[in-house]
């Protein structure tokens, strides 16, 4: 595939655009709610507030683009939501100076922050709310790193999009809100107010995002007046044209159907910033039926079509993901939102969902090498192989691209959850690994877990070392730093069952903690924030004249995401295997050693690494202990009810907070010295995994994936494995064999150790080195060091 001249020039003004903190949105939100004293409901103010944005915000149309709109008012030009977390000045100066993925910040936008939007959201926001709300346990266990919440930076999601719009206008949505609240019975439902209101907002919101896209035609008419190239002024005119039919009405054709997608999701990801960020699910599906009508009507050659999408892809590479708040804002390291397009899968019949434009897609992600979007292959039993060999050849570029996930599994989940055949089979994955039914489901991410810490506050009877305190002594005193249960002094426990009872307790204690925090936290956004817009494409809303945020789409599950679980194998395993089975050490020896930080005990710390059992070699200790964890982590979690009607669950990913929640990790039983990271997904330890790929994915499948929404595991290939076409043969067959063992996904990093080493020595030299991260890929350079060095550490696999 050939990239245009086009869209070579759009490809170059997007890496040479410099990511910016733009004020704009943060501006306009602060003048609505400043100008609004209007009393309204809730749901209508917040549709308002979304009209006054669609209405004022900066057009973009940038030279020879097809596909329009920017989120900012210029390419990487990144909005920030007062409303949901405020920036402090220390934020700003924070973005402003990181040494990798900096965001710039003006002197102006510094002073906007300083005299209008901080004095104005501060106490306002609900980040404030929230932890205004959260109680004092809570924040203890948070400060300590006992997990994280993702929404005091970011609005509920994920959000993925079915194939609705592709079939009706914002005119259709307006008669279907109209249908409904003319059937509102006022004398029966006492909620026929509320819901009132909520259509009410759907519609001010669908109106506003259609005169949003008014407001890009009559930009692109101003521009063709000016064009003096008339193949330029054919385009604004087309534009023009475009931007006129969608979104008010469904779209006729390809360049109508990318546009209108676009549109929806600038409309999307400007009312708030649901994470993570906003995807277009099946979209080789969604946009086949009009690639194979414009091709046999004459209206559009393949290498058209290509240019479309590939001017597509420029446009989410544009959007950074928005700047963080907080200690967030100092550890966070990508620009990548998370925008995930799923290839190939299954139509709702069953049958075989890849088709030409899955193929075309893949030679784009061949061909651009972009960080964004983030494609994934969905393959079922029913993908002919020549799909997974395309997609087997672009992985061995080298760039992370595309992630592997198990189709049929993935069916299974849903299905498992409650969701028919049909909705499961149409729905998929999203973010990094998470599965949810596209276009009908609000599957929101509640944040990430630290199992580890919850094993470092069980050895020592509910107290955080980290905190500062001394491990408690058997009558469990202790001095300030229990955050925990008292759970006994683990050197008076006679069995590992014992421990592992312990273990067990203190973490229903802290999912205890967090689903009540979560609770408090779901209502607030129900309350204050609905999300009108979001809720106008989601499947029941409507019929319900409920929000988004408040039970009103068809499914609703809350994730949250368990991390480090191949450390907590590993340390489980050295404790069962040295103190309780083979006696090399008691269990006074093994804490006396984590509390130094194994200081003068490197033989004791060698003989944890290097003679004990480790998860990831298919070595049935380990991976009995790990299959122990796993399901004490689904008992804890799954099946607990939500206030929005659904149903909490989990799923195992780290995106990058192994590191983080590594630092705030002293040593572990494993040999893991102190604040290092920790495990990622359900992958093995940084280089335990000695037995090859095949033994790993014999670990990894020991736990039930069906159990989940999701589990990540990565993999790192040398280059050479993967040559030639029994290299790749191979490799299709490890990938077949693994989704065969109900295995939910994988990912593969194409690189060697060597190569990722000089890459950190000289970054300028390998600036397009793009490595698979989590459950994204980014570009190698733009990486923290610590995530650099988890990345080399990695196990390189060189056989299968």
């Amino acid at each position: 595939m050939k990239i245009s001249r086009r869209v070579a020039q759009l490809q170059e003004q997007s890496r040479r655009a410099i990511p910016t903190l733009s004020t704009e949105r943060a501006e306009l939100m602060t003048a609505f709610y400043q100008q609004n004293r209007r009393s309204v409901s809730p749901p209508v103010e917040r549709a308002l507030a979304f009209q006054y944005l669609m209405e004022h915000k900066t057009i973009c149309i940038n030279d020879g683009e097809l596909i329009v709109g920017e989120k900012g008012p210029a390419p990487k030009a990144a909005p920030t939501y007062p409303e949901l977390c405020c920036h402090t000045l220390e934020d700003l100066d924070t973005l402003n100076s990181r040494e990798k993925t900096a965001f710039a910040v003006s002197d102006d936008a510094r002073s906007i922050y300083e005299e209008t939007i901080i004095p104005f959201w501060h106490g306002r926001s609900m980040r404030d709310v929230i932890f205004e709300e959260m109680t004092e346990e809570w924040k203890a266990a948070y400060e300590a790193g006992v997990y994280t919440e993702f929404m005091e930076q970011r609005s509920p999601g994920h959000t993925v999009l079915d194939d609705k719009i592709y079939d009706k206008g914002m005119v259709d949505f307006q008669r279907d809100i109209e249908e409904h609240m003319e059937s509102l019975d006022y004398l029966s439902d006492p909620e026929a107010y509320d819901k009132q209101e909520e259509l009410k907002a759907m519609g001010i919101c669908a109106d506003a995002l259609v005169h949003f896209a008014e407001r890009h035609a009559e930009r692109a008419r101003e521009l063709a007046m000016e064009e003096s190239d008339p193949n330029r002024k054919r385009e604004l005119e087309r534009i023009a044209e475009v931007c006129t039919r969608v979104p008010a009405h469904a779209p006729r054709d390809f360049w109508e159907a990318i546009q209108y997608y676009w549109f929806v999701h600038l409309g999307v990801t400007l009312e708030l910033n649901p994470w993570d960020a906003f995807c277009p699910g099946h979209l080789d599906q969604h946009l086949y039926p009009f690639y194979q009508r414009d091709l046999e009507e004459g209206a559009l050659t393949r290498d058209e079509a290509e240019e479309l999408l590939q001017c597509l892809w420029i446009k989410f590479d544009n959007q950074p993901a928005p700047p963080k708040v907080g200690v967030t804002a100092q550890e966070s390291g990508t620009y990548t939102d998370f925008v995930q397009i799923n290839l190939g899968g299954l139509k709702q019949d069953g049958s075989d969902g890849s088709n030409e434009l899955s193929h075309i897609m893949l030679d784009i992600i061949a061909t651009m090498k972009q960080v964004q979007p983030n494609p994934s292959l969905q393959v079922s039993k029913k993908s002919p192989q020549r799909f997974l060999e395309h997609a087997a050849r672009v992985i061995r570029q080298g760039m992370g691209k595309p992630d592997l996930f198990n189709c049929d599994l993935v069916v299974q989940e849903l299905v498992r959850q409650g969701k028919s055949v049909e909705d499961a089979r149409a729905g998929g994955t999203s973010g990094c690994v998470e599965t949810g039914a596209f276009g009908k489901e609000s599957y929101i991410l509640t944040g990430y877990f630290n199992m580890p810490k919850v094993l470092e506050i069980t050895l020592n009877n509910g107290a955080d070392p980290c905190a500062g305190g001394s491990r408690p002594s058997s009558e469990g005193m202790r001095t300030p730093g229990r955050i925990g249960l008292a759970t006994g002094d683990p050197a008076d426990f006679e069995t590992f069952e014992e421990l592992f009872e312990a273990y067990r307790r203190q973490l229903e204690h802290f999912i205890d903690i967090k689903i009540r925090g979560n609770n408090v936290i779901e209502r607030l956004y129900a309350r204050y924030l609905p999300a009108p817009f979001l809720s106008l494409l989601t499947d029941d809303c409507i019929a319900s004249g409920r929000d988004y945020h408040d039970g009103g789409a068809r499914y609703n599950s809350n994730y949250i995401q368990g991390v480090g679980l191949g450390t907590m194998t590993d340390a489980l395993t050295a404790v069962n295997y040295h103190v309780f089975d083979e006696g090399t050490l008691t269990m006074e020896e093994l804490l006396e050693a984590l509390d130094k930080d194994f200081e003068g005990e490197e033989r004791l710390r060698q003989l944890l690494l290097n003679r004990t059992p480790k998860y990831g070699n298919d070595d049935d200790y380990a991976d009995r202990v790990m299959v122990d964890i796993f399901d004490a982590y689904f008992e804890a979690v799954d099946g607990r009810p939500t206030p929005r009607g659904g149903t909490y669950r989990i799923n195992m990913l780290p995106t990058t907070v192994h590191v983080y929640f590594g630092s705030v990790v002293g040593a572990t039983p494993d040999g893991r010295r102190g604040g290092k990271p920790l495990s990622e997904g359900i992958s093995p330890v940084q280089g335990a995994d000695r037995r090859g790929p095949t033994a790993v994915l014999r670990s990894v499948t020991k736990m039930d994936h069906v159990l989940t929404g999701g589990t990540l595991l990565n993999q790192k290939f040398t280059p050479r494995l993967l040559a030639g076409d029994e290299g790749l043969e191979k490799f299709i067959h490890l990938i077949r064999t693994y989704f065969q063992m109900d295995g939910h996904h994988v990912q593969f990093n194409v690189v060697d150790a060597a190569t990722l080493r000089a890459a950190q020595e000289n970054p300028e030299e390998y600036r397009d080195l793009i490595v698979r991260v989590a459950g994204y890929s980014d570009y190698f350079c733009d990486l923290n060091r610590a995530l650099q060095d988890e990345i080399i550490a990695r196990t390189e696999h060189e056989g299968f």
